[in-house]
């Protein structure tokens, strides 16, 4: 009997990481347009961060078939634009809402002020980033078997900067067939998100936004403000959450000694589970 229990123990983690698909896919298969000698450029990473980034990719985790909610999310971890913060911002998030049954894919974004690369633009490089992400990720869910319809945005600080560039002006050029797809999202999420590219006025078409961020963060606290002012002029649906105390940078709330800060991510599995998207979404029937 014993015997019998050690082999089950012994393939437990096996099946385990069976359930588990994680891959990692460029954007563009020759590297990014215009920088494609610096494709196989190595980037560097040390503890909790990533960076010198010139081949941005998805980090991609499909949760099981049968727990899969034909949803997905687009995960920008902040950084300043000079590192992303890639465990914390990146890995956390994937595995939390994967484990609910949404699609993610954590972007590696090409970085403004990272000064070990080329002089890429923050306006430029990284909202080009950003849009490729989606239209990539739209064009194939049938592959990855999501919903075309069902696919958000989420940022942490900086992130949360390519997410209003995306959002609200999803311009990038059209290089390829892929570029044909949509880089609008179906709804938004923003974490503490940075300050740039904030419009006064967002379109009445705009995504439906979940809000959050700590009053003490003197950086990006107005980040939210704005943005619920500009939702509530827009009509458009948002919610939000401004916590008393909490600072900047508490990423999934694991870390903090506030109560409010621990359990934020279940504010978000709530704002989801009400709007439809962590409730399966059955493929459509094919006429034959």
């Amino acid at each position: 009997m014993l015997k019998k229990l050690l082999l089950l123990l012994c393939f437990l983690p096996v099946i385990a990481s069976a359930q588990t698909k994680q891959f990692v896919i460029p954007l563009w298969e020759k590297g990014a347009p215009g920088f494609e000698k610096l494709k196989d450029v190595p980037e560097q990473a040390k503890d909790y961060w990533v960076k010198n980034i010139n081949n941005p990719t998805l980090t991609v985790f499909l949760p099981p078939k049968d727990k899969a909610t034909r949803s997905a999310i687009v995960v920008c971890p902040g950084g300043g634009h000079r590192l992303l913060v890639f465990n914390a911002e990146g890995i956390e998030p994937a595995k939390f809402l994967s484990d609910m049954g949404v699609a993610v894919f954590v972007l590696k974004y090409r970085l403004g002020r990272d000064t070990n690369t080329p002089s890429y633009k923050i306006d430029i490089h990284g909202k080009e980033d950003g849009c490729r992400a989606m239209r990539l990720v739209r064009s194939r869910a049938a592959e990855f078997g999501i919903d075309p319809n069902k696919i958000g945005l989420m940022g942490f600080s900086a992130g949360g900067e390519v997410v209003d560039m995306v959002s609200f002006e999803p311009d990038a050029p059209h290089r390829d067939a892929i570029d044909n797809a949509s880089a609008k999202p179906n709804f938004i999420v923003q974490i503490y998100p940075g300050p740039l590219f904030i419009p006064d006025d967002i379109p009445h078409d705009s995504p439906p936004a979940f809000l959050l961020a700590a009053n003490d963060d003197a950086c990006c606290s107005p980040s939210v403000v704005r943005l619920l002012v500009a939702y509530r002029k827009a009509k458009v649906p948002v919610e939000v959450h401004l916590y008393t105390k909490g600072d900047h940078g508490f990423n999934m709330g694991n870390r903090s000694r506030l109560k409010t800060i621990n359990t934020w991510p279940q504010r978000l599995a709530d704002w989801l589970s009400d709007n439809g998207y962590l409730k399966s979404t059955e493929r459509p029937m094919e006429v034959k």
